[in-house]
């Protein structure tokens, strides 16, 4: 077996996946918990619109595998999520519950909030791992680069299929960034974060992911089409490599 291939994400499981994790209250949240509580890193998973997916749950999985890594994925909507027939928004009623559950459940703001209180107490319930990083697919993106800026309590972060891009905030990231895009992002805005970040001077990378759809590596993946099981796998391993190479090299924020 060679070095690489020691280096990849576990065999990924296409129908009727069986989370490793567990269920624990942390920071007043429900909270997913994969992975040794003894690790020396740590992740936040933030997830998308539609909440603790099998799929979602599938990638924090196969991340605490690679990294060794205690991965968390709080709860914000507090049991409620997005139902998958709200999208596309297309009628009033569709729209306004949309409308009503971003507001409230899913409000960022209120998110940023609780999750920058809510790392202090990873760091007491997880002593080991002195090095934290965090990122988000879709809605959950957002909440993280939001708090990726000065005194952000990360060492690294990351998007996937971002949600409510806006170049903006690449300008006030100042820790190492990485975004997958899907072919549904706004490529202009796609672009500019690419050039802000790769000239900010502390290092990221933005790719897009030209065939997939927005939603590919969270709960509108699709395990058992090959051609999206294998960026779903590539896509994992991508933020894996990622994570490894930031949270290694770094010094440890306490």
């Amino acid at each position: 077996m060679t070095c690489e291939a020691c280096r990849t994400i576990p065999p990924v499981i296409a129908v009727g996946y069986t989370p490793k994790g567990t269920y624990s209250e942390i920071a007043g949240l429900k909270t997913y918990v994969t992975g040794s509580p003894d690790a020396r890193v740590g992740l936040v998973d933030i997830y998308d619109i539609f909440g603790l997916s099998s799929q979602t749950l599938q990638g924090a999985d196969l991340l605490a595998a690679r990294l060794n890594a205690v991965v968390l994925i709080p709860d914000f909507f507090k049991g409620a999520a997005a139902h998958h027939d709200w999208l596309p928004p297309n009628t009033d009623e569709k729209m306004a519950a949309l409308t009503a559950f971003m507001t409230n459940s899913a409000s960022i703001p209120d998110a940023v909030v609780v999750l920058g209180k809510a790392i202090e107490e990873y760091r007491a319930r997880f002593p080991s791992a002195k090095k934290w990083g965090a990122f988000g697919l879709c809605w959950g993106g957002k909440v993280t680069v939001l708090l990726s800026g000065p005194d952000s309590p990360f060492i690294a972060s990351g998007q996937v299929h971002p949600g409510r891009m806006d170049a903006e905030d690449a300008k006030k990231v100042t820790i190492p960034h990485i975004v997958l895009a899907s072919k549904d992002e706004p490529a202009d805005v796609v672009k500019a974060y690419s050039e802000i970040i790769a000239g900010n001077g502390v290092g990221g990378h933005v790719e897009t992911y030209e065939k997939m759809w927005h939603g590919w590596m969270g709960a509108r993946a699709n395990l058992e089409g090959e051609e999206s099981l294998a960026e779903y796998k590539r896509g994992y391993n991508q933020l894996a490599d990622f994570f490894e190479k930031h949270l290694e090299k770094a010094d440890a924020k306490i």
